[in-house]
């Protein structure tokens, strides 16, 4: 077995070791790599369908990775090739008799260490506010191990998957008024305006019908944001671009929802301009794609709470 040094396992662990490296660059320029490879067909790492786009789990404990894990994940398939939706790191593989093959590279995941607070009081008198540290870890894909093999995916008909999707936007009782020109979420009304879903058209990955769930899951994940749900504002720190921040949000918060109800996603026709704006956004706030995960996992979990609340079940 390779072992690694400790000075690079110190600054894979803990990234307060060294300033040369920051988690937040990492994983910020895996993305910006796997967005700058689908230029040419506008197409984003969380676009398109196959087993590579199904929630990123750990080959050990089948958890899902979470929030800008998913994206991360994501698009480290997308820019490497990998199939399979599993990861690990290199003791957990080693744990399930698999061997990561010599010179393979792991991808970044991001775990939050939440500091305790002392207790004592700060030089204005105020109590001192816990803060999470980012730690970066390495994790590899199974298209990068020899020793152990995937399990079958779960098969989900289409009908099925249409049906559950079907069923989860009435139960968010979220209002949506149909045969309208235009897909978009008018805040001011708490309304959801779509046009019919025959003026939707078929792609490669995408049937008709998969093509308008993933629009109406993008403006659903806008509605999620309203005042009396999450009340999602960004603030000062984005100032005009608060409204492309919010767009992005919709977009993974649709994408995170699909993957999770077997809908393949379909690219926006303005996807150009959209990829401009979040390349742009990537480029010069580092942590803005950690936001926009976050939120939109916020979303996404708030929106499954509420269909639960009014009786919906996933499966039934």
């Amino acid at each position: 077995m390779v072992r690694r040094s400790r000075s690079v396992r110190e600054k894979i662990m803990d990234t307060n070791v060294s300033a040369k490296f920051s988690v937040y660059e990492a994983v910020t320029e895996t993305i910006a790599a796997a967005i700058r490879k689908g230029a040419g067909m506008y197409v984003m790492p969380w676009h398109g369908g196959g087993p590579a786009i199904c929630i990123p789990v750990n080959a050990v404990t089948d958890a899902p990775y979470r929030g800008v894990n998913i994206l991360a994940l994501w698009a480290a398939a997308a820019v490497e090739g990998y199939q399979s939706g599993h990861w690990a790191s290199y003791r957990q593989w080693q744990s399930l008799g698999a061997q990561v093959r010599r010179g393979e590279h792991g991808s970044t995941v991001v775990f939050f260490k939440q500091l305790e607070d002392d207790g004592e009081d700060d030089a204005e008198g105020d109590k001192k506010r816990s803060k999470l540290v980012a730690r970066a870890f390495r994790v590899f894909n199974a298209a990068q191990v020899t020793g152990w093999e995937e399990p079958a995916p779960a098969q989900i008909p289409a009908f099925f998957a249409i049906k559950e999707v079907d069923a989860f936007v009435r139960a968010t009782a979220v209002p949506i008024r149909h045969d309208c020109p235009m897909a978009r979420y008018i805040p001011s009304e708490d309304t959801i305006e779509m046009p019919n879903q025959e003026r939707f058209v078929g792609t490669p990955t995408s049937t008709s019908t998969e093509s308008y769930y993933a629009v109406l899951l993008h403006e659903l994940t806008h509605a999620s944001g309203a005042p009396h749900r999450l009340d999602r504002q960004f603030g000062k720190r984005f100032g005009d671009k608060a409204y492309a921040m919010e767009e992005l949000v919709a977009e993974l918060g649709a994408a995170f929802l699909c993957a999770a109800l077997g809908i393949a996603n379909e690219p926006r026709q303005d996807h150009a301009a959209y990829m401009t704006s979040w390349l742009e956004a990537l480029d010069r706030d580092h942590k803005a794609i950690f936001t926009a995960s976050s939120q939109a996992q916020k979303a996404v979990e708030f929106l499954v709470q509420l269909a639960k609340s009014n009786g919906w079940q996933i499966g039934k």
